[in-house]
This record gives C-alpha cells, structure tokens and sequence, in this order.
C-alpha cells in the first residue's frame, strides 16, 4: 500500500494539501488523478486516508475521511545516537534501515574516534521521510544535527532508559532487557574503533548502563540496526 507525506502545518479541518516532491511523484509517477483515494501521513502519529478533490499546478488537495494515530508505531520511544562514519553512504544504510524497524530520532554523534566532522542530515532527512512512507509508520523519525557526545549527555529526558554498547561487554546484552513502553530509551552505538573509555565513564556517570551486542563485532551500522531490531521487536 502506498503512502504520501504531508507537513502539519499543510492540514486543516477536513482537508489537507500536498505540495513539492511529493505532488510530483503523486501526479507524475503514480498518476493519482482526481476522485483517488489514498493513505497520508503527517509526520506526527497521524494516518488519514483521502480522497483527492483537486490537482492544480502547485498542490493537490484531499478531502479527509478518516484518522488513525499512531498507526504501525512501536510504543517504546527510541533515540539513537550513532557516531559519524568515514563513509558516509554506510550511515545512509543506517538511517534508511532504523527508521524502518521504528527508531523516533537519530542524533549523530562527534565522538573521540570520530573521523568525520559533517553530517549530510538533509540527505538523512530524506532517506528517513521515504523509508517512513515505505514501512507504513506515521512518525518521521527526527535526524538531527551532529552533536558533540558530551553535548549529547546534557540533553537526555529524565526517566529514561540509557544503554551504551561496548565490544569488550558479554553482559547484559540488549536482548536480555526490556525497554519500559512508558519512557523513552537511549542506545548509543560508536564510530569505528568504538568510545574511548573516557566516554564510557562519562556515560555513566549520566546513568547509562554498558551493554554488550553478542559474540560478534559489527560495524557500527550493522550494530545500530541489530539494536534498533533489539529493543522494539518483540
């Protein structure tokens, strides 16, 4: 089933709007026409489906039929936080993948091994905006801007779960933990060659408990994907 993406901002009683790359792809590529019923989501927990009332040139506007929140969401909150790669299509992979199995937002992380300094976050935002449509969610996932980790751990929601995954930790592993459905988790995966051990003290220190990832070293993506699969599929 295919889905459309809509802002907030672009929806307003009974009606909303489709403007920009996805007007496009709507009339160019899936030739939608007037009268067509079709899935939209806004970004924020909400799935309506329309039917389309108006093409012009500049939008098309849909008449809502129906809402449904929360649509295909996982009800744990996870926040990944990812050192920067070297390669940067290798953190495409990751965005793409862990939007798709359910992660809320993804916070790149400048760390002490970090060899990239620049993120590419509007090809990220991107890359989660089709992934969210492809996956039937209904939350686009945030990607901020990179971050420093010590500017990191001064911005983490209190209550929360704070997991930190390290190569040299058998015990606990991810898959022996429970992530509460009422509060948000944190899962911090590093870049290659890992956190330093500074960091790891300083994580806990803010309440981050060492978790191991299994028996393998993964690349940093692949470990932020298996994490990701972890703590929200039951």
């Amino acid at each position: 089933m295919e889905y459309y993406y809509t802002p907030p901002d672009l929806i307003s009683g009974s009606h909303l709007s489709i403007e920009g790359e996805e007007l496009s792809h709507l009339i160019h590529v899936m030739r939608k026409r007037s009268g067509d019923t079709i899935n939209v989501v806004d970004g924020t927990g909400t799935l309506y489906t329309v039917q389309i009332t108006e093409i012009t040139a500049q939008r098309v506007i849909c008449a809502i039929h129906a809402r449904e929140t929360l649509s295909h969401e996982p009800p744990t909150r996870l926040h990944l936080a990812v050192g920067l790669l070297k390669n940067p299509a290798r953190f495409d992979t990751l965005v793409e993948k862990t939007t798709e199995l359910g992660a809320r937002s993804i916070i790149p992380l400048i760390t002490e091994r970090t060899i990239a300094r620049h993120g590419r976050c509007e090809r990220w935002r991107k890359i989660a905006q089709a992934a969210m449509k492809q996956s039937g969610r209904c939350i686009l996932p945030t990607i901020q801007d990179p971050v420093t980790f010590h500017e990191f751990l001064g911005t983490l929601e209190p209550d929360s779960l704070r997991l930190i995954a390290h190569e040299t930790v058998a015990s606990p592993t991810l898959k022996s933990l429970s992530p509460s459905r009422s509060s948000s988790t944190y899962i911090c995966i590093g870049p290659e060659g890992g956190f330093s051990e500074g960091e790891i003290s300083e994580a806990v220190g803010e309440g981050f408990t060492v978790v191991g990832m299994g028996e393998w070293r993964l690349r940093t993506e692949t470990a932020a994907i298996v994490a990701t699969a972890s703590l929200l599929l039951e």
